[in-house]
C-alpha cells in the first residue's frame, strides 16, 4: 500500500481493491496499528489491530458478516461496535471509515 495522504480530519489509507473481500489487512497510521476489513457485502470496517486478550493479529482472523474471530484464541468481536461478543476480554477500539467515489478508504483516527 502506498503512503497515506493526510487531511485535517482524515487519513487516506488505501483503495478498497487493496483489501480482498472477506479479509483483513493491517496498516500503521500515526503510530497506531489498525486492522481494515472488507465484508462480503462490500462494507469496510476498521478496528485496533491487536486483540485485547493476547495481542493476536486481528487482520489475520476469520471474518463473518460484521464479526471477526481472533486467530489466536478464537475470541469473537463485532466490527461495527467493537463489542467483545464472548465477554472474556475488553472490546475493540473502532474507527470511522469513509469510502470516496474513487473507492479510496479514509479513516478518522483521532482519539
Amino acid at each position: 500500500m502506498s503512503s497515506p495522504a493526510i487531511t485535517k480530519t482524515k487519513i487516506k489509507v488505501c483503495s478498497v481493491s487493496d483489501i480482498p473481500i472477506g479479509e483483513g489487512r493491517e496498516v500503521t497510521l500515526d503510530g497506531k496499528r489498525i486492522a481494515l476489513f472488507r465484508s462480503r457485502n462490500g462494507s469496510i470496517y476498521a478496528t485496533q489491530a491487536a486483540c485485547p486478550h493476547r495481542q493476536g493479529p486481528l487482520a489475520d482472523g476469520i471474518m463473518s458478516d460484521t464479526k471477526i474471530t481472533c486467530p489466536m484464541h478464537e475470541l469473537l468481536f463485532d466490527l461495527v461496535s467493537g463489542e467483545a461478543l464472548d465477554g472474556l476480554c475488553d472490546g475493540l477500539k473502532t474507527y470511522k471509515v469513509d469510502v470516496d467515489s474513487a473507492e479510496a478508504i479514509w479513516l478518522s483516527i483521532a482519539d
